[in-house]
Formats: C-alpha cells, sequence, structure tokens
C-alpha cells in the first residue's frame, strides 16, 4: 500500500492534463508566475510550502519523483547521475540562463517543444520521466 501522496498523485497527474512541475528554491518567482500564469503549468513551488523550503537537495529529488513531477532548477548538482539517478525521477531540467527573461525564454521553449508538441493537442505532463535535460540560453 502506497502513501496517500503517492496515491493521489497518480490521479492528479490524469485529471490536470497540463504539465506537472516541481520547482525548488532557487528559481526567481516571476518565472515560477509565468508557468503558471502564462503556460497554465501545475507547479509546486518549494518556497511556498514551510517544511520543503529548506529541504536538501535529495529530498527534493525524492519528493518531485513521489508527486509524479518534472523538477526544474538552476542547480547544477542534480545533473550528477550518481547521487540524482535519472531512473529515479520523473525527468529533471537544469536551467542556465544570465538573467530572468532568458530563464523565460528557455520556459517558452520547453512549453512548446516538450510539454506541448505541435503534433499533439494534449500536454504531456511527464515527457522526461528518467531523463535529463540541461538548457542554457547558448542552446535557443
Amino acid at each position: 500500500m502506497g502513501t496517500l501522496s503517492s496515491s493521489l498523485a497518480g490521479v492528479a497527474a490524469q485529471v490536470s492534463g497540463r504539465p506537472r512541475i516541481y520547482v525548488d528554491a532557487n528559481l526567481p518567482a516571476g518565472v515560477v508566475g509565468y508557468m503558471r500564469l502564462r503556460l497554465r503549468w501545475d507547479v509546486l513551488y518549494v518556497v511556498e510550502h514551510d517544511d520543503l523550503r529548506r529541504a536538501r537537495d535529495q529530498d527534493h529529488f525524492r519528493m518531485a519523483r513521489q508527486f509524479r513531477r518534472t523538477l526544474i532548477t538552476l542547480d547544477h548538482d542534480y545533473l550528477d547521475d550518481r547521487k540524482f539517478p535519472p531512473v529515479e525521477s520523473g525527468g529533471v531540467l537544469v536551467l542556465t540562463a544570465p538573467v530572468e527573461s532568458g530563464l523565460i525564454a528557455l520556459i517558452k521553449r520547453l512549453d512548446l517543444e516538450l510539454f506541448r508538441p505541435p503534433d499533439s493537442s494534449e500536454p504531456a505532463p511527464l515527457p522526461l520521466a528518467g531523463r535529463k535535460l540541461h538548457l542554457h540560453t547558448g542552446s535557443l
């Protein structure tokens, strides 16, 4: 028998039909707002939760998987496959940009190419399950 959160995570994924995202504390609030308001993503932002705000990276990685969400971060530590095995995740996106507008440009691209591919009318809630992707403004 699973936990309540693991049981509800699957139901929530089926009901929402939107990309399910777990954002750690180092992503700017403006970028999180853009994901929620402009792109209509289902975003869990750890800064808004006292029990998650100061968690260790390993805990964020585990919680994102438990909640069946793609982890988005600026923290390059998540690129270490020994500490954070991709197969044990709902997907990890590590973003790099010098300014917030660059992060938003990356997020827009992810929405168009990964979460809402042009050949599909339905968004893909966990398109990176079991994988990692490092995107930076030079990759645009």
